[in-house]
């Protein structure tokens, strides 16, 4: 039964991977505090040279880029990021790039690319997450936990003054919800780093959950404590 999973799995990615043609190097743009989820979309402000050449240099081509979250004080990156696809490409009189990616998969890092070029590239896969290349998804099952979730997210954005949209929000696929909600929820880089390397959505779930339960559990520990 395992052996059986395992050679659907990576027929399923190698049939996605040969259809979508996903880029096997690709140019980074390592960032602080930036965490980028398949299915969300990310604008971004260019500005510095290296960025600005790498953007150029994507746009030109097949459109693809990855961001990648770097740490603390080094030049040291995390292992996983995830790729997306510029879908707004605007110069502004200062010389600047406003774009937009569409995030389409996460990868893995597998080795840097030594290049002549002032930005990084990177040798990655995306096998261990073809998941996120699937258009449609059996996400019946997880309809009641993701529910669960969104109830105490709401709590928590409102107790942190956040405002969402949530009729828009329904309308989004439950994937699609969760990558939403750790993109934007008001936690540690750390925390989401955690969440982005989760490979499926019922891990992604449950570690979200645990997060805001935690949040939410501290805020009103200190409130009675006070």
């Amino acid at each position: 039964m395992t052996r059986l999973s395992l050679g659907l799995g990576c027929f399923f990615y190698y049939s996605f991977f040969m259809k979508i043609k996903l880029p096997e190097i690709i140019p980074v743009f390592p960032l602080s505090g930036i965490i980028f989820f398949p299915k969300t979309n990310l604008p971004l402000n260019i500005f510095e040279p290296k960025y600005l050449s790498l953007v150029n240099d994507s746009f030109k081509t097949n459109k693809y880029m990855g961001m990648i979250q770097s740490k603390r004080n080094s030049s040291d990156v995390y292992s996983i990021g995830c790729l997306g696809k510029i879908t707004e490409h605007k110069k502004t009189k200062y010389g600047r790039l406003i774009i937009n990616l569409e995030g389409i998969s996460r990868f893995q890092v597998k080795s840097e690319i030594n290049n002549d070029k002032i930005y990084r590239e990177f040798k990655v896969s995306y096998e261990k997450f073809f998941e996120d290349l699937e258009r449609e998804k059996k996400q019946t099952l997880m309809k009641d936990k993701v529910e669960k979730i969104f109830q105490k997210t709401k709590i928590f954005f409102k107790k942190n003054g956040l405002l969402l949209n949530w009729n828009e929000f329904e309308k989004l696929d439950q994937d699609q919800k969760i990558n939403t909600l750790a993109m934007i929820a008001p936690i540690s880089n750390e925390e989401k780093q955690t969440i982005l390397e989760s490979v499926h959505i019922e891990s992604k779930t449950k570690v979200l959950s645990e997060i805001i339960e935690f949040y939410l559990h501290e805020k009103t520990t200190n409130i009675t404590l006070q």
